[in-house]
């Protein structure tokens, strides 16, 4: 196997090494179990720089104190369908999990609730969040506050926003459920970490020199360029939007206060996220909306695709790499194979080859 190749690693050997990880962090069992489970989740559905990728960076928060392993989070119910939570400072994964069973428990008794969160902290994939609502047939909305601002405002040249994502995921019936998971700028931030890890180049329309506009495609030149916004000023508009209803509104931070989580690590960022969830059968019998996605989506893919393509629908791809990774195993690049194994070294745990 080559240097570049990916390796199968089982989920059992990643998600051990996570537990073990938060564990010699100081967070409690029952907690690493579940960031374990939300950051492999990333992974299983193709959010590569959302899962384990990041397990380096929240070690080093919570050894440096500036994420908080033993976190009291409260929630205060403001209306029947409105909740605050805080988080206090703990891992985001587990704040956000508490703000999603929070809008799901209001949401069963109003049909609707929103729920949003502040002293929180990165929690990885959005989409994992907003497909929580699934399991209880309800559709979920997920959006954050991104933990480092990389891109400008329409046609601006200083880093004002950060990628704020938007997750929205939909129930089906017999068909997989619709899940969009995107970020506001053209890629995550996350994708141009993981090409820096593995050298790999810049695609020319992801990111530019603020001094000149000129493309940037040099991996290890992305931390003084400016990622791009998708679709122009509709991107920086919805970053704009996103952060003032999950930071703002929260009480969390939003533009220039925004706390950098890759350049300061020892400072507390202060997350904000927020998550809507929806009963369907408000509105008709569930049994029926089900059906009904499940005719949409089988329509829109049966048609006529694009000379050498094929037609995708949101989530399609999410749940067949989903099935084979459970299968086969996460595909691991060697460079974050060998980054693992000397976390797992500087931490005193097995390695991840070894279980």
């Amino acid at each position: 196997m080559d240097a570049k190749t990916p390796q199968r690693t089982a989920t059992k050997a990643v998600n051990g090494l996570i537990v073990d990880a938060m564990k010699k962090c100081g967070v409690s069992d029952a907690d690493a179990t579940k960031i374990a489970e939300l950051m492999l989740e990333a992974d299983l559905i193709g959010a590569d720089a959302h899962g384990v990728f990041r397990l380096k960076q929240y070690v080093e928060r919570l050894k440096m104190g500036s994420t908080n392993p033993k976190p009291n989070i409260t929630v205060k119910r403001t209306a029947p369908a409105t909740a605050l939570i805080d988080g206090d400072n703990g891992m985001g994964h587990l704040v956000v999990a508490k703000t999603t069973e929070t809008a799901i428990e209001m949401a069963r008794e109003t049909g609707v609730a929103w729920a949003g969160c502040k002293m929180s902290g990165h929690a990885g994939a959005a989409g994992v969040y907003a497909a929580l609502p699934l399991k209880h047939d309800m559709i979920g909305l997920y959006a954050a506050v991104a933990n480092a601002n990389h891109m400008p405002l329409a046609g601006g040249a200083e880093p004002l926003l950060g990628t704020n994502p938007i997750a929205i995921a939909i129930p089906a019936g017999e068909e997989p459920p619709l899940v969009l998971d995107i970020a506001t700028s053209i890629v995550s931030y996350g994708t141009i970490k993981n090409h820096r890890l593995q050298n790999q180049p810049l695609q020319d329309d992801w990111m530019i020199d603020p001094k000149t506009g000129a493309p940037v495609t040099d991996p290890h030149k992305s931390a003084e360029a400016l990622l791009l916004p998708m679709a122009g000023y509709k991107g920086a508009g919805l970053a704009l939007i996103f952060g003032l209803l999950a930071g703002t509104l929260n009480g969390a931070l939003f533009g220039r206060d925004c706390v950098d989580f890759n350049l300061e690590p020892g400072k507390v960022t202060n997350t904000g996220q927020f998550v809507l969830a929806l009963d369907p059968s408000r509105f008709r019998p569930l049994a029926e909306f089900k059906a009904e996605v499940d005719r949409h989506i089988r329509e829109l893919r049966d048609t006529k695709p694009l000379p050498g393509q094929a037609v995708r629908l949101p989530g399609e791809q999410r749940a067949k790499r989903r099935e084979d990774r459970l299968r086969n195993g996460l595909a691991l690049p060697p460079q974050l194979i060998a980054q693992l194994d000397k976390l797992a070294a500087d931490l005193g745990i097995t390695p991840l080859a070894a279980r």
